[in-house]
């Protein structure tokens, strides 16, 4: 049985670790060194560094980003009563943030164009019981700032930042992070600012916020056997910190890097536009991290979503998928009581999207060639079509 060689990666790692490999390993060392496992400088330092970054006052490490969210919801005093307005197209870990706290998740629909949360829709699903609204910087696109603002002013809403994927982003003058009352970032190592594990951090300007939130992550305690809050056990690791820290420096040149190499896939997609390949829209310009390269394939193409992985796959070209299953269909969550048409635009985007490689490293060559690929196989099926 031949099996595939891989010739380009969904994602690359060493391409960004490699130049800098030194650096990261004289980091750790300087962890082993001092000693300072749990909560060591290196996470004070990395935390405030990052806040500053993004645009925030204060920053709180913790171990993942689904606890950036969950506890940054009961930081936010976020609980059972209370209903949290997201999208229905993000990862599951946005949803699980909300059940956590005890809130109630009401999904909305979003974009088709962007895949970002559609806040007309989010309007009309506001109820006197509604406290917060999660907005999700999807594939590293921030949701508009300015009409965000709005939205919660108009309807005295808390938001929520769930910026796992946009790292460095920006819109309408702000970073991803200092939109709202507080935002969640995920470290998780395929990420644009990645640790070596798992990591995340929660932003916010409000003191409070932050000085709750450094208690939840350590037991509910700020002073040693002092339990002021029933918290948990949630740090961001020294080691992880350290390589994250080493790291910071090189992410605006790397998100620079995702940019160029999305606007040349825009450009080798042009003409594969009419034949249903529709790279999803900026509207952000420099300011899109790209996270993600995400082109729908819509119901002009002659293949589905599935034929076309599947022959990119069998030319060594790893594709992915964010994400397949709406949150609002997922098993899991059954008991919430949504069903198969309640959100028409995701459902129809969680059959359309596919993910091309994005990494930075990743050669103008290489570009091409997974555009070729694509072109080929639609020549391919046009042919056969052409002979029946």
């Amino acid at each position: 049985m031949n099996k595939t060689i891989t010739r380009i990666p969904f994602v690359d790692l060493n391409l960004q670790h490699q130049p800098i490999q030194i650096q990261l390993e004289q980091a750790i060392q300087a962890v082993l060194k001092q000693g300072d496992f749990i909560l060591g400088q290196a996470v004070s330092d990395f935390e405030a560094a990052f806040a500053a970054a993004s645009g925030a006052e204060y920053g709180v490490g913790v171990a993942s980003g689904t606890d950036a969210i969950a506890l940054g919801l009961e930081a936010c005093n976020i609980g059972a009563g209370d209903e949290v307005i997201l999208p229905a197209n993000t990862f599951v870990a946005t949803l699980i943030g909300v059940l956590r706290v005890g809130a109630k998740p009401v999904f909305v629909d979003c974009d088709r164009q962007t895949a970002l949360i559609d806040l007309e829709a989010a309007a009309k699903a506001i109820t006197p019981h509604t406290k917060a609204i999660i907005p999700v910087h999807l594939y590293g696109q921030m949701v508009s700032p300015r009409q965000l603002l709005d939205f919660a002013d108009t309807y005295k809403l808390i938001i929520f930042e769930d910026a796992a994927q946009a790292h460095l982003a920006e819109r309408d003058g702000y970073r991803a992070g200092s939109v709202g009352t507080a935002a969640a970032f995920s470290f998780y190592p395929s990420k644009n600012l990645g640790a070596f594990g798992d990591g995340g951090m929660l932003l916010t300007k409000d003191p409070n916020i932050a000085q709750k939130m450094l208690r939840l992550r350590n037991y509910g305690s700020s002073q040693k056997y002092v339990h002021i809050e029933s918290g948990t056990n949630s740090r961001l690791d020294t080691l992880q910190a350290a390589v994250l820290r080493e790291k910071l420096p090189y992410l605006p040149k790397w998100n620079s890097d995702r940019l160029n190499i999305a606007q040349q896939y825009d450009l080798e997609l042009q003409p594969l536009i009419s034949a249903g390949i529709i790279p999803m829209q900026n509207y952000s310009g420099r300011g899109h991290v790209y996270h993600l390269y995400v082109i729908r394939i819509d119901d002009s193409c002659p293949l589905d979503r599935q034929q076309i992985q599947e022959q990119l796959t069998a030319a060594g070209i790893q594709t992915g998928i964010h994400y397949p299953i709406p949150c609002h269909l997922q098993p899991a969550f059954t008991n919430l009581g949504y069903q198969v048409g309640d959100f028409p635009q995701a459902e129809k985007l969680a059959k359309e999207i596919l993910s091309l490689p994005m990494y930075p490293g990743l050669s103008n060559s290489q570009v091409r060639e997974v555009i070729t690929a694509i072109a080929s196989i639609l020549s391919s099926e046009q042919q056969q079509l052409l002979c029946i």
